[in-house]
């Protein structure tokens, strides 16, 4: 794609990094209206003191453990809990009012949050039975409006104070008594909204109003309905997922200090642990004092000091590299989470100004010839794509469902999860640091036409979540790859320059330098050579050809891009449960099982194969307009959608043994 001066502007390269950056070089909009040039965040690449830091809304994007972990020197206030709720399906709120603290929603009905408006008055999500699909919340579009009245405490005066969402789907504008946050797009990555200190008023009682927006994807949901397409938004029509809508996540008041550590960013080359603090300061003065970064127990390591200036509304990045002899290495077999805090206190012996703690791991990822190594040794993924979904929660999960669901990695002797096509909760990425259960991370691109790229690249949504999701995730030594895309179209130069986009943006953030891959529709591939893992999505013998053409075609991709090793990222064929026969007769539980056995034969007997991921873990919702007989539900999982009963492929799948290589 020939590279016009707007564009040229828009993706200046970070100074001496030779990476693009994300309008690093212009001031961020005051308010990004929806249908302007650039994605409502106004996500940013700058480099500070050697560092590339990701900003969003004018500011560092934070640390968001603020769900889980509570920093001593930091006020939280969780605002998960019963909200006032109503629909807004023609889009008047605003005009009438709704965002107003003044305004009377005694009228209003209440939801809980987190939750899916889906599941709202729908008491027939769960079953197979098509004349329960559409009921209750699950079809309706357009705006749901969400309001709250929370007590500020009087001491967040002189506090810098963020509104922090883990999740918003798919559009959220958000007000503080009245007075407009910002906008953010893109449903499953977490953010941060600054808020205005005038519109706090600490020590009264604050109105909280969440405005949330889900387009419709057909013109009816009968079954006979027309796509409906929003080019700028990602994902951009209908794919074969439930697009749960409203508050999905917790979300959460947090006050920090005017000084305060940002994000903690870590990584780890054998015994040495690579730290930088972010530090930011949202003070009218400059700050003189000095940092502590501590690597923790059972490392071996001693905590460091070091002298920071940050100018006033400026950021710093203090570095050090500590020894941490001792420190175990994380693996599956020994997953061994650890823990490190800095500290920054003033000069002539201050208070301590800010606390901020990350857990990590030591450990290793690189590409080999052929192979894909885990702490310099080669590894094969044994894996399976999986929905965050239940049938009693949508994609809002209990943490006790999480267990449930996770737990079937270790019931399945599985390594990997891939979390096609979007980002999870962070429970799921602590679970897996602590479980030994390695990650393929990905962000909404997914059935993204040529036309949506070229548009990207210039609206910046897709760079905007690869930054975020490689700065948010960057830590978890359970995350080994990410994933860039999922089966968008392929081989033109606006899809090569759309992903030399998001790969230069992930290798920018990430300090472990990740190797990074992508769902494929195409085996033919023109832009794997801007890959490090050659992934594509097969279905041979279901979709097209026979199950026997998988072999020449793996050898054949290996002749293209010698040296890389390649993935499955995705393959599959459906059954009806509790329909059994003849393994050569579709749709019976012995062929859904055959047909996986096939496969994996022909992956395992490849020694640069790296890796294979079944699709999919279990059942899952679908809103496109098929399988509405069966309440939407595709039946391509191991498991039903109650995600206990399994169908036949379940035991072959946990039977099936990695080549010894890998154990």
């Amino acid at each position: 794609m020939p590279w016009s001066p707007a564009r040229l502007r828009r993706r200046a390269l970070i100074a001496g990094a030779g990476v693009t950056a994300l309008a690093s070089t212009l001031p961020l909009p005051a308010h990004a209206e929806p249908g302007t040039d650039r994605e409502p965040s106004g996500t940013e690449l700058r480099t500070v003191d050697g560092t590339v830091v990701v900003f969003s809304y004018g500011a560092v994007l934070p640390a968001l453990d603020g769900w889980s972990n509570r920093e001593p020197t930091r006020d939280y206030r969780s605002l998960d809990g019963r909200w006032k709720f109503a629909y807004d399906r023609d889009g008047a709120g605003e005009e009438a009012g709704w965002q107003r603290p003044d305004f009377d929603d005694d009228g209003w009905g209440t939801i809980a949050v987190p939750s899916s408006w889906d599941l709202r008055d729908n008491n027939g999500w769960a079953g197979y039975d098509g004349a329960d699909f559409g009921k209750g919340g699950s079809l309706i579009d357009g705006h749901g409006w969400y309001r709250l009245s929370v007590e500020i405490p009087a001491d967040w005066r002189n506090r810098y104070v963020r509104l922090a969402f883990l999740g918003a789907f798919y559009r959220a504008d958000a007000w503080l008594n009245g007075t407009w946050l910002g906008t953010h797009e893109g449903g499953h990555t977490p953010f941060a909204l600054p808020v205005d200190g005038d519109a706090l008023r600490p020590g009264r009682t604050a109105t909280i109003a969440i405005r949330v927006h889900r387009a419709a994807t057909y013109t009816s949901y009968d079954g006979t309905g027309q796509p409906i397409a929003d080019d700028r938004a990602l994902p951009s029509g209908p794919v074969d997922y439930w697009p749960y809508a409203g508050l999905t996540r917790s979300l959460w008041l947090e006050a920090v200090p005017q000084v305060t550590v940002a994000k903690l960013l870590l990584n780890t080359d054998g015994p040495t642990l690579d730290a930088r603090a972010v530090i930011e300061n949202h003070g009218d003065r400059p700050f003189r004092g000095k940092i502590t970064i501590d690597p923790g127990r059972r490392t071996g390591g001693k905590a460091v000091t070091l002298p920071v200036e940050v100018p006033a509304g400026g950021v710093a990045v203090p570095a050090a590299e500590l020894k941490i002899p001792g420190a175990p290495e994380w693996s599956p077999e020994n997953p061994a989470v650890l823990r490190a805090t800095a500290t920054i206190t003033g000069t002539a012996g201050t208070p301590v100004t800010d606390t901020l703690s990350s857990t990590y791991g030591r450990r290793t990822v690189s590409v080999g010839q052929d192979q894909l190594l885990l702490n310099g040794k080669p590894v094969f993924l044994k894996g399976y794509n999986w929905h965050e979904e239940t049938d009693s929660s949508g994609r809002s999960l209990t943490r006790a469902e999480y267990d449930h669901e996770l737990g079937h990695a270790k019931t399945l002797g599985a390594n990997l999860l891939r979390n096609a096509v979007y980002q999870r909760h962070p429970y799921v990425t602590d679970w897996a640091d602590r479980n030994g259960l390695l990650q393929l991370d990905e962000w909404d691109t997914m059935w993204i036409s040529e036309a949506q790229q070229a548009i990207q690249l210039d609206y910046g949504l897709s760079a905007a979540l690869a930054a975020a999701t490689a700065w948010n995730n960057h830590n978890h030594p359970s995350v080994i790859m990410w994933g860039l895309q999922n089966e968008c179209t392929p081989n033109t130069p606006t899809y090569r320059a759309w992903l030399a986009q998001m790969r230069d943006v992930v290798k920018a953030v990430d300090l472990a330098d990740r190797p990074v891959t992508w769902a494929s529709a195409t085996s033919w591939d023109e832009a794997f050579d801007l890959a490090d893992v050659v992934g594509f999505n097969e279905y041979f013998g279901y979709f097209y050809g026979k199950n026997e053409d998988l072999t020449p075609t793996l050898d054949q991709v290996h002749a293209n891009h010698p040296g890389k090793p390649i993935m499955i990222t995705e393959n599959g064929t459906w059954s009806f449960w509790g329909n059994h026969g003849d393994p050569t007769e579709a749709g019976t539980e012995e062929h859904h099982a055959a047909y996986f056995q096939a496969h994996w034969d022909q992956v395992v007997a490849k020694p640069y194969v790296a890796g294979y991921a079944f699709w999919v873990l279990k059942d899952y919702k679908q809103r496109r307009n098929y399988n509405l007989d069966l309440n939407g539900l595709s039946y391509m999982g191991m498991l039903r959608w109650d995600g206990d009963t399994p169908r036949v492929v379940y035991d072959t799948f946990r039977a099936a043994q990695p080549p010894d290589w890998s154990r």
